[in-house]
């Protein structure tokens, strides 16, 4: 009975580590290939629980998600024979599980590198063909569109598909971003010496015009000053001829008192004239003697 028991215990064990060794699973991220003395028996692609016989097939396992392959920066020369510093990044993933075992081996570090050879051999015939403009602000978007679709074609002979490249950043090395910053730092140079000889050319212009409108204006007034003035002193003319028309006596008086005002502005001022000159000839009248005859009054 003991030994019954024993038996039946171990046909249990064996059964149970059979059928252990004989399941296994494929999570949902996974792909899995059952290989049978080196030949592909299945690609299993669904997640789920499935058998294997024992010491016979072996399954591996692949990832079936999305990968990176984060390059390291790498020079390239432009059409103009400059350095570029490029940055970039590809995204894959596994399309026929059999392919990528057979062609690469199912190594991911073995598909980064060829995947990486065939990613730097465009991005080296891209920008062969294009300037340093065009590759840092003009055409980046159709570079990185026309290396997915090439690299999308080498990649399904290893079975894998070519999400996306991208470029992350492209730099000049630090030589020759020395050299492009002092050329570009003369060129705003220059074009701020361009300015400033405009705004003197225009200023010199403004304070020239400035100056002759200054000269038109005053020339303009002296003109009308003078004509005022004449008009004026015709006015005046006439009203003098006018009034000693009226008497002139009394404007030859009036005349008189004028020049003695005139002369006689200072006690300090002499004059020294004979007593019977014309000029003191209201004076003789005044202290009762014969006047002077006035001399005919001009102006």
């Amino acid at each position: 009975m003991h030994k019954a028991m024993n038996f039946l215990v171990a046909v249990v064990v064996l059964v149970g580590g059979g059928l252990f060794f004989s399941m296994f699973t494929v999570q949902q991220w996974q792909r899995a290939l059952v290989m049978q003395f080196g030949e592909v028996q299945r690609v299993i692609t669904t997640p789920g629980l499935y058998f294997k016989l024992p010491l016979i097939n072996h399954v591996y396992y692949f990832d079936g998600r999305i990968l990176s392959l984060d390059a390291e920066p790498e020079r390239y020369l432009t059409s103009e024979k400059k350095n570029v510093l490029v940055d970039s990044f590809v995204k894959w993933r596994i399309r026929d599980v059999q392919r990528y075992y057979t062609s690469v081996g199912g190594d991911e570090t073995a598909t980064n590198v060829r995947l990486l050879q065939v990613i730097k051999d465009g991005l080296r015939g891209e920008f062969g063909k294009r300037t340093i403009q065009n590759v840092v602000s003009g055409e980046r978007t159709q570079i990185m569109a026309l290396l997915s679709t090439e690299a999308n074609k080498v990649a399904q002979g290893f079975g894998i598909d070519v999400v996306d490249v991208r470029i992350k950043r492209i730099d000049l090395p630090r030589e020759v971003s020395t050299s492009v910053y002092r050329r570009m730092e003369a060129e705003r140079e220059r074009v701020a010496k361009d300015l400033r000889s405009r705004g003197a050319e225009a200023a010199e212009r403004i304070r020239a015009d400035a100056d002759r409108q200054r000269e038109v204006t005053l020339a303009e007034a002296f003109r009308d000053a003078e004509q005022i003035r004449g008009e004026g002193d015709a006015v005046a003319t006439n009203t003098y001829a006018a009034a000693y028309g009226r008497n002139p006596e009394f404007f030859s008086f009036y005349r008189s008192l004028a020049a003695y005002r005139t002369a006689f502005r200072d006690n300090k001022d002499i004059l020294i004239l004979s007593s019977d000159a014309p000029f003191f000839r209201f004076f003789q009248n005044a202290r009762g003697g014969n006047p002077v005859p006035a001399a005919p009054a001009t102006r």
